[in-house]
């Protein structure tokens, strides 16, 4: 009997899944048209989910190129992290790291000790200097007529072209400290051959030198050469040894710099640093493997101290060394410094922004299916009618939901790949990857495209089980009456949690009017995100108070459309709600991303034109402006002063409710005696004149925050992380446009790679013509600084345009990727859900049409609903945009929010014309006459 039973109810189940099936694939076919519209939001939200899951992962996999240290096992190289610990409440202690922009450098008494180490065949020690070259007289005029993509050229010594290894292809090794050997693709650029003369500019003033050789990575093919050693072409074979460097062209030697290798002790002259290394490069013995080499390397350099268990690529993490050895992928770090800075600030920010995506898509996703389900009620309300149970009425939705939202996943992630491709190039193209950062593209790596569909399938199917709940569970006798009739207030629980969540947005936006820096701007963004949901759920009861303030506007100018405009707007509050929700999250989500950063931009601009006093710049790149370059400037007539600019990083160790923190602020030097003739930071308190190797000034924001006044000491770390604590000179307040710390050139430049600055200040003696002192300038700089930029009335932008901050470019671009990918995304979403809407109205218009209606007043109801629609979406967006934005620019540039008025056009213009598309598009066929019910 209780097998009988179980047979029974299987049979049963199994008869139940069939019938929920077959409705759902003949609901599929009857409402194609609505799930059309789905299926559209669903694949876009995979594709988009997808591209940004795989760049993420890309970022995180990423690594610095290896090119000069190609050959090496390992390579010694100093520790270019900082650290900071700290005890969060009721909490074990942890510890926040922050990579250095400075190049933390290797002790050259290390050396005898790596070379000793058993399996170490050489041990060569290497220094990279910045050096701009030419051909004959002039230097630097080469590279940017030759070379379509600039790259930057930098000096070593002659015996660390074996760690690449560079090998020679014509010529001899520098002999001599007048002697160069040159890259293949340098030589073929500059159009050199061994034996002609080129200018060198390192250190100080050009210098000429000898090509003595040409050579190439082993490998590669150099560029061809005749018997004099004149560079034929570029050509090459494109087979390399295996560990080629990645992305290396064949015959051009390296792929992201140019090499100039100098006699070795001319090199040690030239790199300014007699008694450290950048780093040692290590080349193994035969048959001697880096798993064998790294422990006896770390043994070595660290004594007697345990060493924990490291995998072989890796660096060492041990905080009881300043050293560390590389091996693998690790091997680029010590060659493009910047690299690891950059690729942790491209994943925090893409970290970021893929938080924003997964709320956008989530929000888009749920009310498309919720839209299409409820449009379904009467259908739903007669199967139960006519018997069908909740369980087959709840399974029918879901498999309906599901078979949609499989095929739209699926074909957005087969999308997902070339997305991420184009991601990419947009990202590399507006400089948010560092040079030297290589992003692979392991296989496996495109898995996140399966991951972010299956997420998408299952929020699809959330929202339609959500949706049907209630058509499944209400009773058979009145599921009919309630299916004709308009969705009434939304319930209590919906009420009451819209209400909280516009109550944790608002606090969220009077917290961000508290803060400063990076916590009032990390408010504002929750604000804006919390705000945006609350809209969403209070959508029902923000439609109804638009419908109120404009259904009697309509209806008095409207005539005969606005009075039905009016009456079919109060008669489906829900769909109005549908449709201003994702209006909302346009017009918010892209009026912060284009106002908080337009804001900034602007107030910075303006600081710097307020800050930038001197009437003549000069401007140079590679080594920087030269001493010499200075003084000839200041023996100018005319010329009062002149003062060079440098720039560094440092790094704040902070704590946030308990946790470490550790936060990279861009920072300058100038000469204090030339303030503020040169440079006017708007000093409040203190003497900047006061400024010395021990003592700095503090932005008033920054000064706030940390509590500081003159007199007091703040502890910071130099770029590269060298602790000190300095005493507080003064504090200013053009801090949006200098940085939050200001230093005496003493105090910053023992503590940077390349201690030169790259902009000159020069302020003029009372009535002194600009036209020629610059002039004048020009001449007497030509031949120690060739290239230098003199600009007389420099714009208000000038003095930040020479700002080293790695971010801002970066954020620049991931402006524009949220604009442009997500932003288009909610736009495509809004019409979506219009059309959605529309479709499901069809056989109101066409009754409408029957009983005599015009196609007049038909196109001027749907034109009145559409206002109503779009004035609300933009009324309402624009306040909940407002909120947090209002917080962050007062609290932090103590201005409020700008956004230039061609991009509020644009919001506004493309917002209108996507709310009048998705409501006339979808019914033409209705309002020309052809439409049925």
């Amino acid at each position: 009997m209780k097998r009988v039973t179980v047979a029974k109810g299987s049979r049963r189940a199994t008869d139940g899944r069939r019938v929920a099936g077959f409705l759902a694939a003949r609901s599929i076919r009857l409402h194609r048209k609505a799930w059309t519209a789905v299926f559209a939001a669903l694949a876009l939200t995979s594709l988009m989910l997808g591209a940004f899951g795989t760049a993420v992962t890309s970022v995180a996999l990423g690594h610095a190129a290896v090119e000069r240290y190609a050959a090496t096992a390992a390579v010694i190289a100093g520790d270019q992290r900082t650290r900071h610990t700290s005890m969060p409440w009721g909490s074990e202690p942890r510890t926040e790291t922050a990579a250095l922009t400075e190049r933390v450098r290797v002790p050259r008494s290390a050396l005898p000790r790596i070379e000793a180490v058993p399996g170490v065949r050489a041990a060569v020690a290497d220094d990279a200097f910045p050096v701009e070259l030419g051909k004959g007289p002039a230097v630097g005029t080469g590279a940017e007529a030759a070379s379509d993509e600039a790259r930057p050229t930098y000096g070593h010594p002659w015996s660390a072209a074996a760690l690449a290894p560079f090998t020679l292809r014509a010529g001899r090794a520098p002999s001599g400290p007048g002697d160069v050997v040159l890259d293949g693709g340098t030589a073929a650029r500059l159009g050199v051959r061994v034996g002609d003369a080129v200018r060198v500019r390192a250190s100080g003033v050009p210098e000429t030198y000898r090509v003595s050789g040409i050579a190439a990575p082993e490998g590669q093919d150099a560029a061809p050469v005749g018997e004099d050693g004149a560079p034929e072409g570029r050509g090459g074979s494109s087979e390399g040894r295996a560990g080629a460097p990645d992305g290396q062209a064949p015959g051009e030697g390296l792929a992201h710099q140019e090499a100039v290798f100098f006699s070795d002790q001319r090199a040690r002259h030239l790199a300014g640093h007699p008694d450290t290394v950048d780093a040692i490069g290590v080349l193994a013995a035969p048959g001697v493997s880096d798993d064998e080499l790294y422990p006896r390397l770390r043994a070595a350099l660290d004594g007697d101290r345990p060493v924990r268990s490291v995998a072989a690529e890796h660096r060492s993490e041990e905080d009881n060394t300043t050293l560390r050895v590389l091996t693998g992928n690790g091997r680029g770090e010590p060659e493009f410094l910047e690299a690891t800075p950059g690729r942790s600030d491209l994943l925090e920010v893409l970290g970021s922004l893929i938080g924003v995506v997964v709320m956008v898509a989530g929000l888009v996703v749920a009310s498309t299916v919720a839209q299409a389900t409820r449009q379904r009620a009467r259908d739903l309300a007669l199967l139960r009618a006519v018997g069908a149970t909740p369980r087959q009425v709840r399974s029918m939705v879901g498999r309906e939901s599901v078979r949609v939202a499989a095929v739209a996943a699926l074909c957005g992630a087969l999308g997902a790949v070339p997305g991420y491709w184009l991601l990419a190039g947009v990202l590399r193209g507006g400089g948010a990857v560092p040079d030297g950062l290589v992003l692979p593209s392991p296989v496996w790596m495109f898995a996140a495209p399966v991951v972010t569909a299956a997420l998408t399938v299952l929020v699809a199917r959330l929202a339609a089980a959500a949706t049907a709940r209630r058509a499944a569970s209400v009773s058979p006798a009145r599921a009919m009456g309630e299916a004709n009739e308009a969705p009434g207030r939304p319930g209590r629980g919906r009420t009451v949690t819209g209400l909280v969540l516009l109550t944790l947005g608002i606090s969220a936006s009077g917290t961000a009017a508290l803060q400063s820096g990076q916590l009032a701007a990390m408010a504002a963004s929750s604000a804006v995100l919390v705000l945006v949901i609350a809209c969403a759920v209070l959508g029902p009861w923000i439609a109804r108070g638009g419908v109120h303030v404009l259904s009697r506007l309509t209806r008095r100018r409207g005539g005969a459309g606005g009075y039905l405009a009016a009456a079919a707007a109060r008669a489906d509050v829900h769909g109005l709600a549908a449709a201003i929700t994702p209006i909302v999250l346009v017009v918010a989500f892209i009026g912060v991303q284009l106002s908080a950063g337009a804001t900034a931009e602007r107030h910075a601009t303006a600081q710097s034109g307020q800050a930038l006093r001197a009437p003549l710049t000069v401007s140079a790149s590679g080594p920087g402006i030269p001493e010499e370059a200075l003084h000839r400037i200041r023996a100018v007539p005319g010329v009062a002063m002149a003062s060079g600019v440098l720039r560094s990083t440092v790094v704040l160790a902070d704590k946030e409710a308990g946790d470490p923190r550790l936060e990279r602020l861009p920072v300058l030097a100038t000469d204090p005696a030339a303030l503020p003739r040169t440079l006017d930071p708007g000093a409040v308190t203190g003497d900047l004149r006061a400024l010395r190797a021990d003592t700095v000034a503090v932005g008033r924001d920054r000064a706030q925050s940390l509590d500081l006044k003159v007199g007091s000491r703040v502890r910071l770390r130099y770029g590269d992380g060298v602790e000190a604590t300095l005493k507080v000179a003064a504090v200013y307040e053009r801090a949006q446009a200098l940085g939050d710390f200001l230093f005496a050139p003493g105090a910053l430049a023992p503590h940077m790679a390349v201690p030169r600055p790259v902009q000159t200040l020069i302020a003029l003696q009372p009535g002194a013509d600009v036209g020629g002192v610059r002039d004048a300038v020009k001449r007497v700089i030509a031949d120690v600084a060739p290239g230098a930029e003199v600009v007389a009335h420099p714009a208000a932008g000038h003095l930040r345009d020479g700002a080293r901050d790695e971010r801002q470019g970066l954020g620049q671009v991931v402006t524009v990727l949220a604009v442009g990918v997500i932003g288009g995304y909610t736009v495509i979403a809004v019409l979506s859900t219009l059309s959605l809407i529309m479709v499901g109205r069809r056989p109101e218009l066409v009754l409408l049409r029957t009983v005599g209606a015009g196609r007049r007043q038909l196109r001027r109801m749907l034109c009145a609903e559409a206002t109503t629609v779009i004035l609300t979406g933009l009324l309402v967006g624009t306040v909940t945009a407002l909120l947090p934005l209002t917080a962050f620019a007062v609290a932090v540039i103590g201005a409020p929010p700008w956004m230039p008025l061609a991009q509020v056009c644009a919001v506004v213009g493309v917002v209108a014309v996507t709310g009048l598309a998705g409501y006339l598009l979808p019914v033409r066929a209705v309002l020309r006459g052809r439409g049925q019910a």
